[in-house]
């Protein structure tokens, strides 16, 4: 609903003041450019015939910004603040491990500078040390921009400054870690339960 890819049944969703429901037109599509995705699956995401650099690159080529040689130098530099090596630019989605493939996904989201970043769980297929360096990366991205995280493994949302707990489609319960684990309630539940495990 935030993407306006779903409409909104009831209540109200504001983005910088506007209520998401009245946009539409270029409204809809300036909105578009301030908010970005970063979905499950980053493979399903990457087009297996275009190399790092192209897919990170294609919509400022799309868009006809800047030439080659200033576009190159903008995904090296994308890549650098998802700390992944120039040197990746030109391999393909089938190159990459599901960490890397997640940051490349990263890269092209942060490419418009973004006001709010949505990733839906991003880190589900990445193993824990993929995860610990994608959560060291996210903190260092996130300086820029609001950061929404959607996800069911708590360690991705542990260092949230809120977290919103959902059951059943219903907020209930919010707070940050520490405050959740105090409560002692679903969240709390969820996290002995993973840790467990």
């Amino acid at each position: 609903m935030i993407l306006a890819l779903e409409p909104i049944t009831s209540g109200s969703i504001l983005f910088d003041g506007v209520d998401l429901a009245t946009l539409k037109g270029r409204d809809l599509f300036a909105l578009r450019r301030r908010v970005q995705p970063v979905f499950q699956n980053p493979y399903a995401s990457l087009d297996p015939r275009y190399t790092v650099e192209q897919s990170i690159a294609e919509p400022l080529r799309v868009h006809r910004v800047g030439n080659t040689a200033s576009r190159r130098r903008r995904v090296a530099d994308l890549l650098d603040q998802v700390s992944m090596p120039a040197s990746m630019a030109g391999r393909l989605p089938h190159e990459l491990s599901g960490g890397q493939r997640q940051r490349v996904a990263i890269a092209r989201a942060l490419l418009g500078d973004p006001a709010l970043l949505i990733l839906d769980e991003a880190t589900s297929a990445l193993d824990t040390e993929s995860e610990r360096r994608f959560q060291q990366n996210l903190e260092r991205i996130s300086r820029d921009c609001t950061t929404f995280i959607i996800a069911h493994r708590l360690s991705t949302v542990q260092r949230a400054d809120l977290i919103l707990v959902l059951d059943r489609g219903l907020l209930v319960e919010q707070g940050d870690h520490v405050a959740l684990m105090e409560k002692r309630g679903l969240y709390f539940h969820l996290a002995q339960q993973q840790l467990a495990s």
